[in-house]
């Protein structure tokens, strides 16, 4: 781990909140400050999280001689700008998920990263938790035999509201980019690998953007993830991946603390691993052992997948007739 990292916010939501809150349980990380376009919001947040010092600018927090790295939690389509600023600045950058609003924002990104040679990661804090370690093992060691069948749901019913970022176009709205994500990433890993294809259909609502969608994304090999997400209707938010020789099977995958594994032949056998603190703790410790190791890129969640999944969001919407106004 690096011996201390002080990071800085850009951002002062709901999803900054829980960033921050976690930092406590995380040896070596400190909160050095905090960014909102309003000084006022970024006083209120900097007293409630025990943040050094607050800034009315984005470009203020970035040029702070003791930020190391930033995580950037403002809306969808406004993540690209601080991030590279913070790039340029030489601040390691985590950014909330989805990445950017499509793949050629993302790649000019990730090439700008690349040529500074300065750490960037996709914040898909769901890699990171203790279950997605432990699924991973099992995959690892040959539990289920062959994965060849992932499945993955996350909606969620959000009262109608045209202005607010869920249904607002200019805001990117719609299930895929704030919740299918998710499940792209998630079957990404329990297949170990890139898809090769994409299909879907969606319902469009009101406002233009996807409220209800399901999708299929082929692997090499022959191999399948089942997919879906939603803001108008609940689902268990589950996931599970089929292979040659049993299941596994992970409720709530994308913050839950269980999964459960099924060989063939073999009693169940279900793991419980709680949250340290809120879960967010386990992307930054990812970032901290990065930084320690000198690496620009984590393995775990490397720049080409973030990439790749922003291309298959591309392509769903592509066939859906989904674009978003800044596009």
């Amino acid at each position: 781990m690096a011996n201390e990292v002080r990071w800085g916010i850009v951002g002062c939501g709901g999803i900054a909140a829980k960033f921050a809150g976690c930092l406590p349980a995380v040896e070596g990380a400190t909160l050095a400050g905090v960014a909102s376009r309003q000084q006022a919001k970024a006083d209120e947040f900097a007293a409630k999280h025990s943040a050094e010092r607050a800034y009315g600018s984005y470009e203020a927090l970035l040029a702070a001689d003791d930020v190391d790295a930033v995580y950037v939690a403002t809306p969808h389509p406004m993540h690209d700008e601080p991030v590279r600023a913070a790039l340029r600045a030489g601040k390691a950058v985590l950014c909330e998920k989805p990445f950017s609003i499509n793949q050629e924002r993302v790649a000019e990104t990730v090439a700008l990263a690349r040529d500074l040679g300065v750490f960037c990661m996709e914040a898909m804090w769901t890699r990171f938790l203790p279950t997605s370690g432990q699924v991973r093992e099992w995959l690892a060691a040959g539990a289920i035999g062959e994965p060849i069948l992932a499945s993955a749901n996350f909606a969620f019913r959000a009262g109608f509201d045209p202005a607010s970022r869920l249904f607002d176009p200019d805001l990117g709205g719609g299930g895929l980019l704030d919740v299918g994500v998710y499940t792209i990433a998630y079957a990404n890993m329990l297949l170990s690998a890139l898809p090769e294809q994409v299909t879907g259909l969606a319902t469009l609502g009101e406002t233009g953007v996807d409220e209800v969608a399901g999708y299929v994304l082929s692997y090499p090999g022959g191999r399948l993830a089942t997919l879906s997400c939603a803001v108008r209707v609940s689902s268990p938010q589950s996931a599970r991946i089929d292979g040659t020789a049993g299941r596994i099977e992970i409720p709530n995958f994308w913050n839950g603390s269980r999964a459960t594994l099924s060989a063939e032949g073999q009693e169940p056998v279900t793991v419980e691993l709680p949250h340290d603190l809120n879960g967010f703790e386990y992307e930054v410790r990812e970032v901290h052992r990065c930084l320690a190791a000198g690496l620009t890129e984590s393995p775990a969640m490397p720049l080409d997948e973030t990439l790749a999944t922003a291309g298959v969001m591309d392509a769903l919407r592509q066939q859906w007739g989904l674009r978003y106004p800044m596009e």
